[in-house]
């Protein structure tokens, strides 16, 4: 089959007076292009690609795929993540992935909590700053808290410094964000203690892939700990454990959860999700992102070491879900990730 592959380069970003350092933390690299389109010539596709969304735009009238390989994150907006599938929808291209509107939703981090609630599925309290004037009316929830974009992911915002332990601290950190981004912060309740993270796939049944544990420095327990920002720029301070040593029990809880989570949003062909859990065992989820890094050193690589497939046949198990769902027939079969994901 013809594929598109839609996706933003770090080299896209055009940088602008007053940028925060983590302006392109989003996109992608030039390696993860090169590893995506070999991993699906490698079953025997074409990969046509066409870059971001105002290349989609340029070449609409001759885009002549079966089918688009979405990753792009959009440039600015609420709903910057949402345009390809959008656009794609509209000239009745299919698109594989979330659709727009689950892509809007959870890049507000605050609309997918409020699914979660809905839904029964725990999350961190919370609260939103549109400004400071509020802070002592808004916090309910007293201290340690967090404070985050709203509308940002890859850790955006983030540093030692969003963990604040009194007044003066979470004044100053919603003001960052307020200014720094241009959008209110949200400020949850912090949870100290372990962290991790699950993938899902699928769409009519779909299924949690091993579950992988967040290490920083070494350490599993991280207590008050948490990824930030600079760690990306230093990936080796940060470790992806699969499979874990975590109790049967917290293993079935954080697939079940990640699984309700991915259904509560209506995620389809993949994501994932991410959870702390408290020292008392109990986990939250943080977050879910159907737009996740599918990088070689990211957390699909290491599930698909688990499971003892490539990263080749876990791409192409993906585009097999999305072609399913709109009843094209692919040119292949590979049961194999799904037999070992159970």
């Amino acid at each position: 089959m013809k594929i598109g592959l839609t996706f933003d380069l770090k080299s896209d970003w055009q940088i602008s007076p007053g940028d925060p350092i983590d302006a392109s933390a989003e996109f992608d690299t030039p390696k993860t292009i090169e590893d995506l389109s070999h991993a699906l010539n490698s079953f025997g596709h074409t990969v046509k690609r066409i870059g971001n969304v105002k290349n989609l735009l340029q070449q609409l009238d001759d885009l002549d795929v079966d089918i688009v390989f979405n990753i792009c994150e959009g440039v600015a907006g609420r709903n910057r993540e949402s345009q390809v599938p959008v656009i794609l929808e509209t000239i009745g291209i299919p698109c594989l992935g979330s659709d727009g509107l689950t892509l809007g939703i959870t890049l507000d981090k605050v609309v997918a909590k409020k699914c979660f609630i809905a839904d029964g599925i725990p999350t961190p309290r919370f609260f939103v700053a549109h400004h400071t004037k509020q802070l002592k009316e808004l916090n309910q929830i007293g201290f340690p808290l967090i404070v985050k974009a709203i509308r940002e992911g890859s850790s955006k915002g983030l540093s030692e410094k969003s963990r604040v332990t009194d007044f003066a601290g979470l004044k100053k950190q919603v003001e960052f964000i307020n200014d720094t981004y241009q959008q209110p912060a949200l400020v949850e309740e912090f949870i100290r203690g372990t962290e991790f993270t699950v993938a899902v796939m699928g769409n009519e049944k779909p299924e949690a892939l091993p579950v992988v544990q967040v290490s920083i420095d070494g350490v599993v327990n991280l207590g008050d700990d948490f990824y930030t920002f600079s760690r990306l720029l230093n990936p080796d301070r940060v470790q992806y454990i699969c499979p874990t040593k975590i109790p049967a029990p917290l293993d079935r809880k954080l697939k079940d959860l990640a699984v309700r989570a991915y259904k509560s949003v209506e995620c389809q062909d993949f994501g994932r999700v991410d959870f702390r859990v408290d020292e008392q065992g109990n986990p939250y989820v943080l977050e879910i992102n159907p737009l996740p890094c599918l990088a070689t050193n990211d957390v699909f690589f290491f599930t698909a070491k688990a499971l003892g497939v490539g990263y080749e046949e876990m791409i192409n198990k993906i585009l097999e879900f999305g072609l399913k769902r709109y009843g094209l027939n692919p040119t292949f079969s590979n049961e194999k990730v799904a037999r070992r994901a159970h």
